[in-house]
């Protein structure tokens, strides 16, 4: 994530919704800056349309929606705004809104060498305001791994790592599938840290 070129200073959610329909690229609005999102691979693309026909078709006939790359989160009581790769909610509040939602259930984040120390640091942190928040997935592009963060009845974020051979249960959308499914027909390389 980088600032963008040239943007507008300290904007109101108002103003920056007005200002990125005019843009080319989408940003995110962190404490009033807009930072642009960065293209991602090939593999990176893949893997996050995976996860949304994966949702929406467990969730089909649900209330509740599938969120892509194209959905913003509103951080809840702030007005700060990220594009995750995907999202679930089913929060009845969420109907409300058409350029956001608030409460999702389930976040999924496709890490990149460039965005990795910001999906797990900062930003997770942000994520974690939203008390509906359960599940919390970072996918590697580059190896069949994946770290859940997962919020249990206690209140206690507990970090589960997969690996190839494992099963992902969500629970949050009371979910369970092969970690495979997601990695099936891709051509895994690591990639150089820019």
């Amino acid at each position: 994530m980088s600032l963008a070129k040239d943007p507008p200073t300290a904007l109101t959610p108002e103003e920056y919704f007005e200002w990125e329909e005019k843009q080319l690229e989408k940003h995110e609005l962190i404490d009033g800056q807009v930072y642009a999102m960065s293209g991602g691979s090939v593999n990176h693309g893949r893997i996050a349309i995976r996860f949304t026909t994966l949702f929406d078709t467990h969730l089909d006939g649900s209330n509740c929606i599938t969120g892509n790359s194209d959905i913003r989160i509103n951080i809840l009581e702030t007005n700060n705004y990220t594009y995750p790769d995907a999202s679930v909610t089913c929060d009845e509040r969420d109907k409300t809104t058409n350029q956001y939602i608030t409460y999702p259930c389930l976040i999924v984040e496709v890490l990149s060498p460039r965005t990795e120390a910001y999906d797990r640091g900062s930003k997770f942190r942000m994520y974690r305001k939203n008390p509906i928040l359960k599940d919390y997935l970072l996918v590697n592009y580059t190896s069949i791994e994946m770290d859940l963060y997962h919020n249990n009845d206690a209140g206690d974020w507990l970090i589960l790592n997969y690996k190839q051979g494992d099963i992902i249960e969500l629970k949050s959308i009371n979910f369970t599938f092969p970690i495979e499914q997601v990695y099936r027909g891709l051509t895994l390389t690591p990639e150089a840290t820019p």
